[in-house]
Parts: C-alpha cells; sequence; structure tokens
C-alpha cells in the first residue's frame, strides 16, 4: 500500500475522470492539492495501487517529476500522506476510509456546521473521533456492570454498565465504594459526623459509616456516566 516512485517510467491505464471528487478541507488544501489528492486516492481505489510519477505527471500536464515531488512533499506536510518505507508513501490512518477502509474505531468526522450566522455548508474529511477524543482520561477510566435497582431514580438500571474515573469525588457525587469486603453504587456525603451513602430509590435506606471506621471505605471511583441500550449517557453537571 504505497506511492511507487517509477523513475518516470511510462505506463498505460484508463484514464480516471468524470469520477466523483472527495471534497477536502480546502483551508488546508489549495485547489491545486485538492485535485492531486483526490486523483491518487481514487486511481489507488481502482486499481489497488498508487499512480506511477510518469502517469500524475501525463494527467495533470506536468512537464517534470519535479512538480509531482512537490506535491506530495506538500501533502506530507500537511498529513494527508505520510512516509512509508524508503520512498514510498501511503494514507494516514484517520485517511484510510477514503480507500473504503475502516478499522470501526472510530466515528468520521464530515465537514463543519455554522454555530453563528447562516454559512455555506462545507463538507470536509476532517478524520476520526475516536475514544480517546470522547474520553480523554481514559487510562483512569474502566466499567464495572450495575446488579440492582438502587440506582433507579438516577436513571442507572439493573444490567447497565457504569463508567468510573480513578479521581477525587466531591461530597455529593455519586460513586463506587468498598465497605467491609462488599461493594455498592451510591450518591456520596460526608461531614464531621461521618460518611453517608445515598440510594436514588427509595425504598433504599441510606448507609452511615461513622468517622472511626473511615480508613476502612475505599473509594473505588467516581461514576461518569453509563452505558445502556441506548447508548452512552453522560452524568448530567451539578448545578452550582
Amino acid at each position: 500500500m504505497y506511492l511507487r516512485h517509477s523513475k518516470f517510467t511510462a505506463c498505460t491505464k484508463t484514464s480516471i475522470k468524470n469520477k466523483k471528487p472527495y471534497i477536502m478541507d480546502l483551508v488546508h488544501l489549495t485547489r491545486k492539492q485538492h485535485e492531486f489528492f483526490d486523483y491518487i486516492v481514487e486511481y489507488k481505489k481502482e486499481y489497488d495501487i498508487w499512480p506511477t510519477y510518469r502517469e500524475i505527471a501525463d494527467h495533470f500536464g506536468f512537464k517534470s517529476p519535479n512538480s509531482v515531488t512537490q506535491n506530495i512533499q506538500a501533502l506530507l506536510k500537511k498529513g494527508y500522506l505520510v512516509k512509508g518505507e524508503g520512498e514510498e508513501y501511503e494514507l494516514p490512518p484517520d485517511k484510510k476510509e477514503l480507500l473504503g477502509e475502516t478499522n470501526g474505531t472510530g466515528i468520521p468526522i464530515r465537514g463543519l456546521i455554522a454555530a453563528g450566522y447562516l454559512q455555506e455548508a462545507v463538507e470536509a474529511d476532517l478524520g476520526q473521533l475516536t475514544i480517546n477524543n470522547l474520553f480523554p482520561n481514559l487510562d483512569k477510566l474502566f466499567a464495572l456492570r450495575v446488579s440492582g435497582f438502587s440506582m433507579k431514580d438516577a436513571n442507572i438500571y439493573d444490567g447497565d454498565f457504569v463508567l468510573l474515573m480513578d479521581t477525587e469525588l466531591n461530597s455529593g457525587d455519586i460513586g463506587a465504594v468498598l465497605y467491609n469486603g462488599e461493594t455498592t453504587l451510591k450518591r456520596i456525603f460526608w461531614d464531621d459526623q461521618g460518611l453517608r451513602l445515598e440510594a436514588a430509590n427509595e425504598e433504599y435506606d441510606d448507609i452511615y459509616v461513622s468517622p472511626d471506621i473511615f480508613e476502612e471505605v475505599r473509594i473505588i471511583g467516581k461514576y461518569i456516566g453509563h452505558v445502556n441500550r441506548q447508548g452512552f449517557q453522560r452524568a448530567p453537571a451539578k448545578v452550582a
């Protein structure tokens, strides 16, 4: 999967014409670079091989392979191509979908949308949103599956997966607690009188822990959201 440097060797294939171009982010590419990129991507998609320098030069009417090199270097600098082995080039992972290749690990970003005055729609390939974008502190996250209904009034139900972060809690946050060898998911409050674990279901009594045994309580993680059949549900922001 690379762009062949053919030393300007002649090669013939059916010309790629009247193909629907990929609409790229023109803020990053000039019009000519945009056309150049669309051509080599469409060629690769159709023939499963990159065009030679000669084929590119013939298509665009370049008199020298140096023009091909300059365009490739520009695409490399702007992140539309990446270096492979030796003099070879290929698409970066976030643009593999242009060739119909996808690993299903990201959400495609398909353009720009105005959040002010009405503006002309701009379709563009702006890469993907990955789980790392959605959860910047992914290394501190883990999930537990809920068993029970004590948090149903917080819309957390039996069978849901709660996402917890290994971070500090504020009094009133929902979190997972380990106490006396047992775990529970509750809203956690504390003050000089001790610790109170509050359920989000009136059928469950609050759990109280006196200050003298605080050391026996371990906060496993802070609740930041949960996953159910409707997808990811983020924890609501606390009102100050």
